[in-house]
């Protein structure tokens, strides 16, 4: 096989990653079109994601996130995204490089993509790790759902807690068959 010197690969996950940028600015000018909601997984530990130390601990690794019905300050640049979102009634500001994303999935539509993340140590042929269950959803701000969004991301944390396991779901089974 011929040595890749143009490196499609990267370029394919730069364009892909465009893909993913487009969607999200359109989404913090004009809101959620339709049933169009996200599911985006990202890497805790990557250079430029800040979250809080509370979560960091929490989700040392990696965390999915849900955009959906509370979210505010949506903010999208050529690097990267910050949101404002609540984790247990907490709010939080989440800042995300692209860089650091490695699933983005739209289940109304069912689009997926998937990104390579490179982080200090990872060899270029291990496997990908599916993705995890939501820790929250994030989505347009509605009074009415805000109560019970929170109870629902209240839920989650509190099985970790109890020392059990989390399970890891695949983002197939959000799909419509």
């Amino acid at each position: 096989m011929a040595d890749d010197h143009i490196r499609y690969d990267i370029l394919a996950q730069e364009a892909l990653r465009g893909v993913m940028r487009k969607v999200l600015a359109e989404v913090a000018r004009t809101g959620l079109p339709g049933n169009h909601h996200f599911f985006i997984t990202f890497l805790t530990g990557a250079p430029g994601v800040r979250v809080s130390s509370r979560l960091r601990e929490r989700y040392p690794e990696q965390m999915t996130i849900v955009i959906q019905f509370q979210y505010w300050d949506l903010k999208v640049s050529d690097t990267g995204f910050e949101v404002g979102l609540s984790f247990s009634d907490v709010p939080e500001k989440l800042e995300i490089p692209f860089s650091a994303v490695r699933g983005f999935y739209d289940p109304s539509v069912n689009f997926e993509l998937e990104f390579d993340v490179k982080t200090d140590g990872a060899a270029d042929d291990e496997p990908a790790q599916p993705a995890p269950e939501p820790l929250a959803v994030v989505t347009e701000k509605k009074p009415e759902t805000k109560k019970k969004a929170a109870a629902e991301a209240d839920k989650k944390p509190a099985a970790a807690d109890a020392g059990k396991s989390a399970d890891v779901v695949s983002l197939d089974a959000f799909r419509k068959k």
